[in-house]
């Protein structure tokens, strides 16, 4: 293609085009704050961009997830707390009634005390956080038990669910974060009869025998109230531990994440100063260019043509 410009100013345009290219660029980073933008602005870094970025957002979520975890774990140690308490009160109430000075009339008034501690026992072990029952196990949207003084603990089992549940930390490893009612609660044999530490066998026990006014079962039930408050403290060690893996896994992933951010950054982010800086002398660039191509003079032919 024959041009009609001479060489000077095709020089003009071909360097006036070079400025606003970088004039376009500095713009660029400037309004964004990144340096790569797209990924033909550094096709050699794009995969490792692309997976410290993949890196944060799965770190962001691993940081979510322990959050909610920790809430759970939370809410799990203050229901426990409460639960030893109730077998605390439980143990008073059984020494009452195994006083030998005390007759029926007063043991069927401790009964009702009694019956009141199993059913606060079932209210903790149906404890939600967002909805969730957070002793469910993998069944988390259904309540596990119900009170039902016609069976042997004085409960009924609603669902039955293993927790399998385990929190990811930011390292790539796991940990159990939750037990189930039943391993709380409910504990049972292989054969699925009732185990001895069983807490609302052990509360509903002390109940039954004090309504029938027989204090040798009374104080039968005031070993099974301390055997099963034992296995409560055990379940709260256990959320304890947990407590204390989920602040060190949050702690780390906090580390975490800001190295993921400031590695990403040196790849990706622009110098904004340095790009402002650019975009203000590749505008001065720019008019002075124009300034000075509009001062040339314009000779023709004809000019030198009398």
């Amino acid at each position: 293609m024959i041009s009609n410009l001479n060489q000077s100013s095709e020089a003009f345009l071909t360097n006036v085009a070079r400025v606003q290219r970088a004039i376009d660029e500095a713009s660029r980073q400037v309004s964004s704050g990144k340096r790569v933008n797209v990924a033909s602005d550094a096709p050699a870094e794009i995969d490792t961009i692309m997976q410290l970025q993949t890196g944060a957002v799965r770190n962001d979520q691993i940081k979510a997830n322990l959050a909610i975890a920790k809430t759970e774990a939370n809410s799990a140690d203050s229901a426990l707390s409460a639960a030893t308490k109730i077998m605390d009160r439980a143990v008073t109430l059984a020494a009452q009634g195994s006083n030998f000075s005390l007759d029926a009339n007063g043991r069927q008034s401790i009964a009702g005390e009694a019956q009141s501690l199993l059913e606060q026992m079932v209210t903790l072990s149906r404890t939600t956080v967002q909805g969730h029952y957070i002793f469910g196990a993998d069944r988390d949207g259904t309540p596990p038990y119900q009170v039902d003084l016609t069976t042997d603990n004085g409960v009924e089992r609603l669902t039955s669910s293993v927790a399998s549940r385990r929190i990811e930390d930011a390292s790539g490893g796991t940990f159990a974060a939750t037990k189930s009612t039943q391993d709380i609660f409910d504990a049972r044999n292989v054969d699925d009869s009732l185990a001895p530490n069983n807490v609302f066998a052990a509360l509903n026990s002390l109940r039954v025998s004090l309504l029938s006014n027989d204090t040798t079962q009374i104080n039968a039930a005031a070993d099974s109230i301390k055997g099963a408050s034992a296995s409560l403290n055990l379940s709260q060690g256990f959320y304890g531990t947990v407590l204390n893996r989920i602040q060190d896994a949050s702690s780390y992933a906090s580390t975490y994440g800001t190295e993921l951010r400031l590695e990403l950054g040196q790849k990706q982010d622009a110098d904004v100063t340095a790009a402002a800086l650019a975009l203000t002398q590749g505008n001065t660039q720019l008019q002075a260019a124009f300034a000075l191509q509009a001062k040339m003079p314009r000779t023709t032919l004809f000019d030198f043509m009398g």
